[in-house]
């Protein structure tokens, strides 16, 4: 199996985007799983940052500018924050995958980290959509019924 790891060489003809999505897995023990998933934290938080500010652009042309700074900072910090928890969970769960099976199941990691970039991009354009709506509801409600 370490092999085979060590002659990983990704997919032919790669890019730099398909380097990142499909690595080499990391050296099955604990502080290599953790270092493998580390490496990739900087990028990871770019591509939902960027799906988040398509977001945040997408509903101001949709439902007009924000109307104050706590509509904006709570979508991203509360998207921020989950997809970052979740992220660190990516590596727990490879942990104890290769503690609790070894050798008998593939690593998981590069598929945990696909999977993960998919969920919270997805989510960074759901959830604070999802509250900007929300929001721009109260705000109509609040137009036709208080004045």
């Amino acid at each position: 199996m370490t092999e085979h790891l060590d002659s990983y060489e990704g997919p032919s003809g790669d890019s730099a985007l398909v380097r990142l999505l499909y690595p080499a897995p990391a050296e099955r023990r604990a502080g290599a799983i953790f270092k493998w998933w580390e490496k990739r934290r900087l990028p990871y938080n770019l591509i939902v940052g960027a799906s988040g500010l398509a977001t945040l652009t997408l509903n101001a042309l949709v439902f007009g500018p924000p109307s104050g700074a706590a509509e904006v900072f709570f979508p991203i910090a509360a998207v921020g924050i989950f997809a970052n928890i979740a992220y660190t969970l990516g590596s727990i769960v490879e942990v104890t995958v290769n503690n609790r099976w070894g050798r008998n199941v593939l690593p998981v990691g590069p598929v945990l980290f696909r999977q993960g970039v998919l969920f919270s991009v997805g989510l960074t354009f759901v959830l604070p959509t999802i509250i900007i709506t929300i929001g721009a509801i109260a705000r109509t409600l609040g137009w036709i019924f208080g004045g």
